[in-house]
């Protein structure tokens, strides 16, 4: 893409390329506003490619006496699940009860009979002890009582972002990863003027022209805007999660739990192809510009919590091939336990500066359309899009392609690219539509994000354009010669750069996303 051009002017600068500067990006180019957003690493690079990858309704709110969020988050995963088939999928989630400890049977009753009243049908089903044991492989049998069947969903959570980036580019907004807001720049009057720009790969600076800027930086987003309010600041809170082969738990739906140490919910669960543990809730005190990554308190302490809710299924700590950690930007007051901290969502605004943070992955339109509510005495006038509207384009399948590709491959494509699955399709016609071994990624699929989504990096293109690093034994690196061959051409690296591109990958990948006994 062309570099940005110095003292542009701009009605709207987002920063942050998360889901929720993606959500705003998208619903403000959506308003006609002459939009850009900026990201200093990769797009998706913090929490929106290392969260546990649910979108769900919230039933934790429930218990924590906020209705209003459950109906909310509800009302925003049935939305997704119907306008984006493919990326926002069911999942079941299976809940034993016991009677030493964790919610009584009477209690999660009443929680999921308010939770289907809120999706307007009925999403649940009890089990009594014979029959939940027959559905979760292992389940401790002392003192269970039964247990639930509830439906929630899933996504690709980098997928998600880079959807919503993508199809508001391509309706008329701009969209920069590498690019970092240093500073904001104001007026004699304290107001928003502009914003100083640094391109991360080039060193090159630019000072953009802009009366409003949305502040959709996460865990960051007190170094822009620090809070107004007093005593209330955001607590960065780290997420892990460990993956094992499929093989190791062959359930189709997750199974949800207490922790016997500390009754916080955790969970195992499917995800394109491989069993996912998780997940943690603690501080994190490294620094907010490295990748985080799963330490060894936290592997036990998932296994712990695995070993003693299926005792007799055989998983061990060794068997897990990958992980993945993410930073939570929680708002606190204090230092209370970190899973008692609100997931609400905070907008602040100062003379056009609008900060938002906080939140779910599930609400991200809602929080969107708050941040540029607040935003709108210093945009032109323009209404929001009505609340019925599509979040997403949605796509015109190509006929013809019935003996070229499964339904639910299709189905994938494009719930993942929306339109832009077109191109992947007509490159399948042309060579054969092949798939990584064990994992459900098109080669085609790498040769299309390599050529159309701003890859800087061998870590963009393999942990957050397809997610072959989470998949794959060794973050891949059986395929990776392979994976040269078809997208060095496209990214216009030479042979030199491959291999600093692989090597760096790696250590990338050994880091922050292998598995705990690196």
């Amino acid at each position: 893409m062309k570099p940005l051009e110095a003292d542009s002017n701009w009605d709207l600068i987002v920063i942050g390329g998360g889901v929720t500067g993606a959500g705003i990006f998208s619903e403000a180019v959506r308003m006609g506003l002459q939009v850009l957003l900026l990201e200093k690493h990769d797009f998706a690079w913090g929490t929106s490619s290392r969260s546990s990858k649910m979108v769900h309704g919230g039933l934790r709110y429930l218990k924590e006496g906020k209705p209003l969020l459950t109906r909310a988050s509800v009302k925003e995963r049935q939305r997704l699940l119907a306008e984006a088939p493919g990326l926002v999928d069911p999942l079941g989630f299976l809940l034993p009860v016991f009677t030493d400890f964790g919610p009584s049977k009477t209690i999660m009753a009443l929680g999921l009979t308010v939770y289907s009243l809120m999706a307007t049908e009925k999403q649940h089903q009890a089990y009594d002890a014979a029959e939940i044991s027959a559905r979760i492989p292992g389940l401790r049998q002392k003192n269970l009582s039964g247990g639930f069947y509830f439906r929630d969903a899933q996504t690709d959570d980098a997928r998600l972002v880079l959807r919503l980036i993508n199809e508001a580019a391509a309706a008329g907004g701009t969209a920069k990863n590498y690019t970092a807001a240093e500073k904001i720049i104001r007026d004699q009057k304290g107001r928003v003027a502009a914003v100083a720009v640094r391109d991360a790969e080039t060193g090159r600076s630019a000072e953009l022209h802009t009366k409003a800027v949305i502040n959709a930086t996460g865990a960051w987003a007190e170094t822009l805007h620090p809070s107004p309010r007093h005593g209330l600041h955001l607590r960065p809170l780290r997420g892990s999660h460990l993956i094992f082969p499929r093989t190791a738990f062959p359930a189709d739906h997750v199974v949800s739990f207490m922790h016997p140490a500390d009754k916080r919910p955790v969970f195992m669960f499917p995800w394109e192809g491989v069993a996912i543990l998780g997940t943690t809730d603690v501080d994190h005190a490294g620094g907010l510009d490295t990748d985080p990554a799963i330490t060894a308190a936290e592997a036990d302490y998932l296994m712990e919590g695995m070993d003693f809710i299926m005792p007799e299924l055989p998983l061990a700590k060794a068997d897990a091939f990958a992980s993945i950690a993410g930073v939570r930007p929680v708002l606190s007051r204090g230092k209370a336990d970190p899973s008692h901290e609100s997931r609400e969502h905070v907008v602040w605004e100062n003379q056009g500066l609008v900060t938002v943070t906080g939140g779910k992955l599930t609400t991200f339109r809602l929080l969107a359309r708050d941040a540029l509510k607040a935003a709108a005495d210093n945009l032109p006038q323009c209404a929001l899009p009505p609340d019925r509207d599509p979040v997403f384009t949605p796509p015109a399948q190509r006929p013809g392609l019935k003996n070229l590709l499964t339904p639910a491959t299709r189905q994938r494509l494009y719930g993942r690219y929306g339109r832009q699955a077109d191109i992947i399709l007509d490159f399948c016609r042309q060579h054969t539509p092949a798939v990584i071994p064990k994992t459900n990624i098109l080669w085609a699929e790498i040769s299309f994000a390599a050529a159309h989504e701003q890859v800087h990096h061998l870590t963009d293109l393999l942990l957050r354009r397809v997610r072959l690093g989470l998949l794959a034994p060794e973050g891949g690196r059986r395929h990776l010669d392979a994976i040269g061959d078809l997208c060095r051409p496209a990214l216009g690296w030479d042979k030199h750069r491959w291999e600093k591109e692989k090597t760096d990958y790696l250590e990338t990948w050994r880091r922050y996303y292998g598995p705990p006994e690196r």
